[in-house]
């Protein structure tokens, strides 16, 4: 049997019915069972029943106006952004929090005896398809940020800590919480006792201001109850990686469907794997999101449609990669702190340029794995360097060095017809490239060198170093650098596609690629300005810096001596 979970207008037209119905006097004892009536004529003279909240998600804007008015609603004309909700997500789901646009909307509703209140929907758009999916499946089948709310009548910190400590007094449990600058007002979350007898398991006191003092004593009580629980699962992060690598070893998102679901035992039949553990193993995907799984079987999820074979820029290859020889030199991790050398070449005995080289199954891998990330490139066919050859009589020529199997290099040649292309790599790789862009349709366009960075050729138009620099050290950097500028004529562009560290701790995935550069490859991520060095000491300058996907950036330069457009 499937399980069916309520629509977003079901949930939201519920949420409603009991907003109207409610007030503070009927819901605290529903919610904190063990109130007397001296604790609940204190709790209702201080605070009022504001609203309960719904978490939807609608395909796009107009959607969610629809679902407003089939529940009697409008939309507000300028919901404001939910900081609070959006970093809960990204926390829960492991994911950057700027990919989560949530915003708030607070129709008005009429309670008991004309009473004001609203409902507060939040709202995360995810158009069809979208890898946001299954956050959504995940969010309504478990209503993680459904609660309601008490507004604090002139809170002040003795009255919110007082307030707090009532509700901690009847088994409510600190549940989180935060500052809204946008609107200056500070939240505090609970947890309702298991006694309660309201659908309802979360409880919010909002206090108009800024109010950081008590918060930070509410989140330090929340944070003791779960940091055994946040540990473990930093902990068991090692096991996510082995478990994605094992689900695209096996092939079991090529085997999966979208829509109808596979028994455990018909995919272990056709996977050649033993039903009891592979329920198992899918049963931990689910918890991913990678799975969605149901009493009828299992079927592929937008995230987990990434890993297949055949899906454009797959990542499988990232995942068998990160699972395998990756995931084993970084058991030796410690090696790389204690001693600053890579812990890859203590364990393989050389660097993983020779050791894949001398592996044509690992080098296919690899270069495989580097062209999964392809995504990133696609901005990069817009960048003014790249254009610029539609006002010049002549073909430009873009010089890719160290392309890979030429995935970048065939995205610009056919992105732009006028272009032609070089593509410089070592000589196992070069036959690899020429397959790739010969079966694109672009064999009369590119020209293939085989060599190493010295031998960079002379004429081309624009050079590009596409996740190139970040395997080495400065010196090995400024020699490939002067190498470029040596070849460039005085209008050549130089782009170069690495993901940039920040300025600040704030997170980034270039964080995580540094780890991952110093113990597997030697090299390291860098910040915009240790770049913008390396290349002043190449006789090179950085002209300007765009973002592109999976937190990469495009870093254009050109030689010192030309005069210097700039880009955003």
């Amino acid at each position: 049997m499937t399980t069916i979970f309520p629509t977003d207008t079901d949930r939201l037209r519920e949420t409603v019915d009991f907003v109207r119905e409610q007030d503070a006097t009927t819901l605290l004892p529903l919610l904190l069972p063990g109130l007397d009536a001296l604790e609940l004529r204190a709790l209702v003279d201080r605070c009022r029943f504001a609203h309960a909240a719904v978490l939807i998600f609608p395909p796009t804007p107009a959607a969610l106006r629809t679902v407003l008015a089939d529940c009697g609603l409008s939309a507000d004309a300028a919901p404001q952004p939910s900081v609070v909700v959006r970093d809960r997500l990204a926390a829960r789901h492991r994911r950057d929090a700027a990919d989560l646009d949530v915003h708030i909307h607070r129709p008005r509703v009429t309670g008991p005896a004309g009473t004001g209140r609203s409902v507060e929907v939040f709202a995360l758009t995810v158009p069809p398809g979208s890898d946001l999916a299954p956050i959504a499946a995940h969010e309504r089948a478990r209503d993680h940020e459904a609660h309601v709310a008490f507004e604090v009548d002139r809170p002040d910190p003795l009255v919110l800590r007082g307030m707090c400590a009532l509700l901690a007094r009847h088994g409510a449990l600190a549940d989180g919480g935060g500052y809204n600058p946008h609107e200056d007002g500070t939240v505090l979350y609970f947890t309702a006792p298991a006694a309660a007898k309201t659908g309802y398991r979360r409880i919010e006191l909002y206090a108009p201001g800024d109010h950081r003092d008590v918060l930070a004593t509410h989140l330090d009580a929340y944070r003791a109850r779960h940091s055994a629980e946040t540990l473990l699962r930093l902990m068991t992060g090692a096991w996510t990686t082995q478990a994605l690598a094992v689900f695209a070893d096996l092939r079991l998102p090529d085997t999966l469907h979208p829509e109808a679901a596979t028994s455990t035992e018909a995919l272990a039949h056709a996977v050649g794997a033993d039903p009891d553990t592979l329920a198992t193993l899918l049963r931990y995907l689910a918890m991913l999101g990678v799975v969605a799984s149901d009493r009828d079987g299992h079927r592929l999820t937008a995230l987990g449609a990434l890993l297949r074979a055949d899906a454009p820029d797959s990542l499988r290859p990232l995942a068998l990669m990160y699972g395998g020889p990756f995931y084993r030199s970084f058991g030796a991790l410690g090696h790389t702190v204690r001693t600053g050398e890579p812990a890859f070449d203590h364990l393989f005995g050389e660097n993983h340029f020779d050791h894949f080289a001398r592996h044509p199954d690992l080098a296919e891998l690899f270069d495989r794995s580097m062209a999964a990330s392809s995504r990133m490139f696609e901005p990069l066919t817009a960048h003014p360097a790249v254009t610029a050859g539609h006002t010049v009589p002549r073909p430009r020529t873009v010089v890719d060095i160290a392309g890979g199997n030429g995935a970048l290099l065939g995205r610009l040649l056919t992105a732009h017809p006028h272009l032609r292309g070089v593509l410089l790599e070592r000589p196992h790789v070069v036959e690899a490239a020429r397959r790739t862009l010969d079966t694109a349709g672009l064999d009369g366009r590119c020209a293939y060198l085989a060599g190493d960075f010295a031998d960079v050729p002379p004429g081309g138009d624009v050079y590009v170093l596409s996740r190139i620099l970040h395997d080495w050290d400065d010196d090995r950097c400024r020699e490939i650098l002067r190498h470029c500028a040596r070849a460039m004529h005085a209008d050549a562009d130089l782009l170069i596609v690495e993901r940039v560290l920040p300025t600040d701790d704030s997170p980034s995935l270039a964080t995580a690629w540094d780890l991952h550069m110093r113990c597997n490859v030697g090299g390291r991520e860098r910040r915009a300005d240790h770049y913008a060095r390396l290349l002043a000491d190449a006789g090179l300058t950085l002209v300007g810096r765009t973002p592109l996907p999976l937190e990469g950036t495009v870093l254009h330069a050109r030689r010192a001596d030309t005069p210097q457009p700039t880009d955003n």
